[in-house]
């Protein structure tokens, strides 16, 4: 037996997004059922949808923030109970015996994580040899990989945090984001723009770094104590030696010289945005300084409901556009345009429309 789904999925490269029915594996005695109410767009479905990192099989269903009630359980299930406000993020699955995942590091599993959406479903009881995502009505997961989402956020402007959220939150608090520490968030989108928040409510000294004077005035709002033009020569050269720790979220290859000069003597820019090769990595700004050039990547289970609860106890979520799925091909393409502040997240209540 299945459980009959519907949702939208695109059939190629270059077809648009429209509606599909299949199926989810009627759950196991560990599996939860959620009724999906929101579910955010990543830059990452845009990428994976046009198969731009050459990977992706059809027909293919996006979506890896997803947020809503759960509306089953198994018979070994005891951490939720049906009606309850229930979170998904990136991955729904891993090797559960590894090194990374006995550290509660699944994302890093040393025998490689199962992805929400175009991954090898390795427990089977659907017809899909790949996992399916959260552009849909339902979604049947192992307890392990669902996450608590506290009842005072908005569960809408909550969703894009199970990505956009835990790939921010989760390397500000491994370099020790905090008081006394002068961060800078580099790029103001999707993740920047959680970077802002998440620095500021761990109290750094919050600084902006963009190209663009409006975007800075938004990040001012958002929580950074200053903006420093990266197109202002002699504002940048002002600021060399001056930061204890980047995050660069800037989506595209990029020459991070300019922004390793801004390091302080050991000090870390960790890349968040870029899946994609940098154009320039010039070894003397690190050498000279004993800086690091870091990547990270989302968040494992424990660390994602952390911030979860920390976005509780903050009141902290995702600054958001809300729309119909109708229009998430429109969507996809004001995304690339970065024409969002600052994440799509689709009301699942309008599948029916």
């Amino acid at each position: 037996m299945t459980i009959k789904a519907k949702g939208y999925a695109t059939h190629s490269a270059t077809g648009p997004l429209r509606p599909f029915t299949f199926e989810r594996r009627e759950p196991r005695a560990q599996d939860i059922v959620i009724e999906i109410q929101f579910c955010g767009i990543c830059h990452s479905d845009i990428h994976s949808a046009r198969n731009e990192w050459g990977r992706t099989s059809y027909p293919f269903v996006p979506g890896h923030e997803i947020i809503g009630r759960v509306k089953a359980i198994g018979r070994d299930v005891k951490g939720f109970k049906v009606g309850e406000l229930a979170g998904v993020g990136c991955l729904v699955d891993s090797c559960r015996t590894c090194p990374s995942c006995g550290a509660g590091l699944e994302q890093y599993c040393d025998n490689g994580f199962t992805g929400t959406y175009g991954s090898e479903d390795k427990i089977g009881g659907t017809p899909h040899p790949s996992t399916f995502g959260g552009y849909a009505d339902t979604i049947t997961v192992d307890e392990r990989f669902v996450l608590h989402v506290p009842d005072n956020l908005d569960p809408a402007a909550a969703a894009p945090l199970l990505c956009a959220g835990i790939t921010t939150y989760s390397p500000l608090k491994h370099w020790k984001a905090g008081p006394g520490q002068k961060v800078g968030i580099v790029g103001l989108g999707g993740l920047g723009h959680m970077g802002v928040k998440f620095a500021h409510a761990m109290g750094a000294h919050v600084v902006m770094i963009t190209t663009s004077p409006e975007k800075g005035r938004d990040a001012k709002k958002l929580g950074a104590d200053e903006v420093l033009l990266s197109t202002d020569s002699d504002a940048m050269h002002k600021a060399h030696g001056s930061f204890d720790l980047l995050l660069n979220t800037i989506p595209v290859g990029h020459d991070v010289d300019p922004y390793m000069a801004l390091l302080k003597r050991d000090a870390t820019m960790v890349i968040v945005g870029s899946i994609e090769p940098l154009k320039r990595v010039d070894g003397i700004p690190l050498i000279f300084r004993r800086r690091s050039l870091a990547g990270s990547l989302i968040g494992g289970l424990p660390e994602t409901q952390e911030m979860l609860d920390f976005c509780g106890e903050h009141n902290i979520v995702c600054d958001i556009e809300r729309i119909a799925i109708k229009d998430v091909n429109e969507a996809y393409d004001r995304t690339v345009k970065g024409d969002v502040k600052y994440r799509f997240v689709i009301d699942m209540a309008t599948l029916g429309s």
